[in-house]
């Protein structure tokens, strides 16, 4: 049961990338608008990336990941952050949608029913993606393809709303006033976020203090 909680997810394999001061930057700024934040950082997670057999038949789930799913249970708005790899998320990312959003605890198909019924309604998300792509050829080239992968295909799909989006373009170009700046906004990003949460839910806003 959602409790208010926003949670900063951080999907770069990498410890020492941009991302991590993105979620950084954002977690500060969701803290500064009265939110109580909670960290789940991939990469420090163990657990096997691959969905063996499918959806033919269960595998176990690992203390980490049961542990990552109390903490979307948790949470009232996931905020995402990782970097676009070969036009898609990387593999730690999607290994970790593919072991934890399963049928029965992210979504469930009914008989009748061609669109399965969303399990983690109730929720907000933002995803922050990161690229060196300038925006025309992501948009050109890609179709947007994380956008509607990931914001749509995934979140969207489970039950999330809305999903807010920012895509950070030309990473390797970026000077450091630039990159200083984009982390700057992810910390006004965070305590926008906040703000909307408390001020949709105005019982949590004692709670998050």
């Amino acid at each position: 049961m959602s409790n208010g909680t926003i949670l900063v997810i951080d999907g770069h394999p990498n410890e020492e990338s941009l991302g991590r001061g993105l979620c950084d930057a954002y977690a500060a700024g969701a803290a500064r608008a009265g939110a109580r934040v909670e960290r789940l950082v991939l990469r420090d997670l163990a657990f096997d990336l691959v969905l063996r057999g499918g959806y033919a038949k269960e595998q176990a789930l690992e203390p980490d990941l049961l542990k990552a799913r109390e903490a979307i249970e948790r949470a009232a708005h996931v905020a995402w952050v990782f970097p676009m790899w070969w036009a898609a998320a990387p593999a730690l990312v999607k290994g970790f949608v593919d072991r934890v959003f399963l049928p029965g605890w992210a979504f469930k198909y009914e008989k009748g029913q061609a669109v399965p019924k969303r399990l983690l309604t109730g929720r907000s998300a933002r995803l922050t993606v990161t690229m060196d792509s300038p925006w025309w050829w992501y948009a050109l080239a890609y179709k947007r393809s994380i956008h509607g992968a990931f914001a749509n295909g995934t979140l969207s799909f489970v039950g999330f709303s809305p999903v807010k989006t920012r895509t950070i373009h030309n990473v390797r170009e970026l000077s450091k006033d630039a990159l200083e700046k984009v982390i700057a906004s992810m910390g006004h990003d965070g305590e926008a976020d906040a703000r909307t949460l408390i001020a949709r839910r105005p019982a949590l806003a004692a709670s998050a203090a």
